[in-house]
This record gives structure tokens, C-alpha cells and sequence, in this order.
């Protein structure tokens, strides 16, 4: 399967150097006078890891499942402007009507961890996987991945995650069959495995790049593959991170996302998706004191919303998010713009075959949410 079948049509299209040029001022009042000429038919999810000066015009905020189910639920708009990254823009045109267009404003908007695994990989490994242990592997993926991966997965009867319901839906995995490959996020597989009772010891690692299974042990206690690979963001928390924290400021609760590697999860006090870390610091008391591990532009955003609680980032040099961190203000404009005129630009058309495979794992994991 090449990355031809994905899509249909994707050309990327590059903003024109004047738009960033333009002032702050007009360029918002461009996106509030656009937003109000189309009302309904336009309609613009933004991801939490996106910059103020896009959210500040979202339509709907969310993590990954969130945007996933307000695309599947959004009938009405003509016109999807999404704010957040390529893999999420695949998954809204494959759960929206096709009379919907889906576009990107900025084609480098993307994620490194799913980049980390592509589709003839994928079709290596599990050729010798199927080898080694036959039919007795069923495929998870975290939807931070390609369409093409979430194809494969849907069409070996698998489904896939979020950081969200990871752990609800490995159980169910595992009421299927015997061994799980997880992609392709190595530390969100062994953090949800660990959770729910899976020894260390019975987890394996993929390599994609040797195309071998790294494991010391007999084979047949193997009950997790996981995917080699990972989020750079969430991997540079460490643990000298949280031993500086427990030295300098004792009283100071630890929150990280499970992105984050299994020695950073278990010496955190709390540990749980974008939803998760949100939602308990708006329950935390006020006063109460916070270091979190997960991306900047999501952190600075919760200090400024908690001013009268102690926030700071679990490693006081992490940097935004580089591929998550690319619709701006301009992108934004040029893309509404364009509307305007009658261009589209940008559009992800997912190929129908992809569709129709990867909706189907989809679909398993949102009837379980």
C-alpha cells in the first residue's frame, strides 16, 4: 500500500510571504468577519497543542477523541478548517459526510510519533509477527497515526485509542485475542499494559527499522508488541525532571501524560491524557501547587486560566511541540480567505479503500466511548 492510495488528491499549497506581513489586528478581524459570513457552513476544531491565537477562534477544543467525535457528529458544515495536525484531518474526513471538505491551513502540520510508522513497515512486521505467532495478534493503534496504519488495523479486525480510553479498549483487545500489537506509541502501549495488570516481562518491543523483535525471554510469554515508537515531546521529561521537583518543591503534585515513559509515569503522582490533566487541575483546590508534563502551549495556557494555583512545566526547557505547533494566525487567514474566493486549499481527501478499512477501527473504539 503506497502513501499514493491514501489520498485521492493532496497538493500542498504554500501561503503566500505577504500574509505575514499583515497585522494582528487585521488578520483577526479577517477570521471574525469571514466566521460570521459563512455561520454554520464553516466550522474549525482546534487541538489543545495549538497556539492562543488560533484556539481563540475554535469552534470546539478537544484532544484527539474529542475532535474525532465532534467530526463524526458535525452533519451541517460545508467547510472543516482544521486546526491541529495531518492524521487528525484524515480522521475528520473519514467521519464526515461527503458533501464536507476538509482542510489543513499549514500541509507541515504534523506528528512526528506517527510518522513513525508507516503502512510497508507495518506490512513487514506483521508478515513475521503472523510467523512467529500466528493468528493470535490482534492490532491497536493510537489515533495518533496514519490513515493507511488505521486501515491496516481496521482491516485485521483491530480499532484505535486515545491517551483517552487506551486502557478500555486494550481490554477489550485482549477478549479477542491472545497478544496485542501496539502502534505505534512504545510508552502509551506499556503505561496502559502496565495498568491493567500486563508484567513488564511480557512485553516486547517492534523495531521497524531492523524489522526484528527485540525481546530477551521465551517468545510465547510475549502478550504485548509494542510499536518502537514514540512522542519527542513527552519523551524529554525525565526523571531527573521529577527528582528536581520532589527536592525544590516537596509539596508540589506531579501530573504527566502517559506519552511520557514508564520509569517519569511511575514516579509521578498522577498520570493520565490531555482531558485527564486538564480537567484535574480545574478540580484542584486553590493554592495547591502543580508541575505538569505534557506540551508547552497547553501548559502556558492552563497557567494563565489558574492564576491562583502554582503551575509550572515538569521540565522548565521544554519547547512547543514543533510539528503539532504550525497553524498560525496567518495560515489560518489564507485558508478562510480562500474560502472566499471559492479556493480550497489544502483539502485531505482520504482515498475511499483507505476509508472504508480504517473507519472500521474507528468505529470499534468510539462504540466504547
Amino acid at each position: 500500500m503506497e502513501l499514493l492510495d491514501i489520498v485521492e488528491h493532496e497538493k500542498k499549497e504554500m501561503m503566500p510571504e505577504s500574509y505575514k506581513n499583515r497585522s494582528v489586528e487585521e488578520m483577526e478581524e479577517r477570521v471574525r468577519d469571514i466566521k460570521e459570513k459563512f455561520g454554520s457552513r464553516l466550522y474549525i476544531p482546534g487541538h489543545h497543542y495549538q497556539k492562543d491565537e488560533v484556539i481563540q477562534f475554535s469552534d470546539v477544543t478537544g484532544d484527539s477523541l474529542q475532535l474525532a467525535q465532534a467530526a463524526a457528529e458535525n452533519k451541517d458544515a460545508e467547510y472543516i478548517v482544521f486546526c491541529g495536525v495531518h492524521f487528525m484531518a484524515e480522521t475528520a474526513d473519514m467521519l464526515t459526510s461527503e458533501h464536507q471538505k476538509v482542510l489543513l491551513p499549514d500541509m507541515r502540520a504534523g506528528c512526528s510519533m506517527a510518522d513513525m510508522a508507516d503502512i510497508n513497515q507495518t506490512d513487514r512486521a506483521w508478515d513475521k509477527l503472523q510467523a512467529l505467532f500466528g493468528d493470535t495478534i490482534l492490532p491497536l493503534t493510537y489515533v495518533n497515526s496514519t490513515a493507511a496504519i488505521k486501515a491496516f488495523v481496521g482491516k485485521n479486525g483491530g480499532a484505535t485509542v486515545t491517551s483517552s480510553n487506551a486502557k478500555k479498549m486494550l481490554e477489550w483487545a485482549f477478549t479477542q485475542k491472545e497478544r496485542i500489537l501496539f502502534l505505534p506509541d512504545q510508552h502509551l502501549g506499556r503505561n496502559t499494559a502496565y495498568d491493567i495488570g500486563i508484567p513488564l516481562e511480557e512485553m516486547a518491543i517492534w523495531n521497524p527499522l531492523s524489522n526484528e523483535l527485540e525481546y530477551e525471554g521465551n517468545v510465547e510469554d510475549v502478550k504485548v508488541i509494542l510499536w518502537k515508537g514514540h512522542c519527542s515531546v513527552h519523551e524529554n521529561f525525565t526523571v531527573k525532571n521529577i527528582e528536581n521537583i520532589r527536592k525544590t518543591k516537596p509539596d508540589m503534585k506531579i501530573i504527566v501524560h502517559p506519552e511520557c515513559s514508564r520509569e517519569v509515569v511511575s514516579l509521578s503522582d498522577y498520570a493520565g491524557s490531555t482531558k485527564y490533566i486538564i480537567e484535574t487541575i480545574e478540580a484542584a483546590e486553590s493554592g495547591t501547587q502543580w508541575a505538569i508534563g505534557t506540551e508547552m502551549n497547553l501548559v502556558n495556557r492552563i497557567i494563565q486560566q489558574h492564576p491562583e494555583k502554582n503551575i509550572v512545566s515538569l521540565n522548565p526547557f521544554m519547547c512547543p511541540c514543533l510539528t503539532m505547533n504550525r497553524i498560525d494566525l496567518p495560515h489560518l487567514v489564507w485558508t478562510l480567505e480562500g474560502l472566499e474566493r471559492g479556493e480550497l486549499s489544502n483539502q485531505i481527501v482520504v482515498s475511499e479503500e483507505i476509508t472504508k478499512d480504517a473507519v472500521l477501527a474507528l468505529e470499534r473504539m468510539l462504540a466504547y466511548v
